[in-house]
This record gives C-alpha cells, sequence and structure tokens, in this order.
C-alpha cells in the first residue's frame, strides 16, 4: 500500500473497526501523522503562539482514524482490538504495541477476515 492510498484509506474508513490493515497502511499514516504536528508545529512556532490550537485541532482530527487503523492492525495479527488498551502500561504497552506493529501479519485468512496483503496482489 502506498502513502497516499493509506492516508486515503484510514480518512475514508475513519470508524471502521472491523478488518484488517497491513504493516504498510499503519506505517504510512503514522508517518502522515507525524507530518501534520511537524506542520502545526512549525506553523505556531513561526506566529509565536503560545497556545497549541492548532497542534490539538490537528491530534483531534487524527484521533479516530489512528485508533481504527491501530485496531485493524491488531486485527492483523489475529489478537483482538482490546489489546490497544495495553498502552495504559507505562512504557511496556507502549513497547508491547510496537513490536506488535512491526509484526507480519498473520498469513491468510483468520479470526477477523481475508489477509490484505493478499488483496493487494489481486488488484
Amino acid at each position: 500500500m502506498t502513502f497516499g492510498e493509506s492516508i486515503k484509506s484510514c480518512l475514508n474508513g475513519y470508524v471502521k473497526f472491523d478488518g484488517r490493515a497491513p504493516r504498510s497502511e499503519y506505517w504510512w499514516f503514522w508517518l502522515f501523522g507525524a507530518i501534520l504536528l511537524l506542520i502545526a508545529n512549525a506553523i505556531e512556532l513561526s506566529m509565536l503562539n503560545k497556545h497549541d490550537t492548532l497542534e490539538i485541532l490537528v491530534n483531534l482530527a487524527i484521533f479516530l482514524p489512528a485508533l481504527s487503523v491501530s485496531v485493524r492492525r491488531l486485527h492483523d495479527l489475529n489478537k483482538s482490538g482490546w489489546w490497544y488498551l495495553i498502552i495504559f502500561i507505562p512504557l511496556i504497552g507502549a513497547i508491547v504495541l510496537i513490536i506488535w506493529f512491526l509484526m507480519r501479519g498473520t498469513v491468510g485468512t483468520n479470526d477477523f477476515g481475508e489477509d490484505p496483503i493478499s488483496q493487494e496482489q489481486l488488484k
């Protein structure tokens, strides 16, 4: 999945918590969010704005798409989306999620649907 396809997929299905998301979709969307936040911070610094209004708006805009792609990424690993709550365990939760998000998803069909990588190859 390309950068543009990932952004389009995540923003169009911003509350789609079913199905699976490949690694590329997750990481490309993560990069998109990081770039948006960098741009928001640069704009606020150039305006000498002491309030993080623009950064807060960007975070609010990408919160649901980021959450849904994270849940679908866990589904690709054949894990329930509820595992995302492990993020609330300080440090350990984030490390576990990063490791999981770096892993290859389940090959073939799993409990959450068809393999998104094999579907991409059919296109």
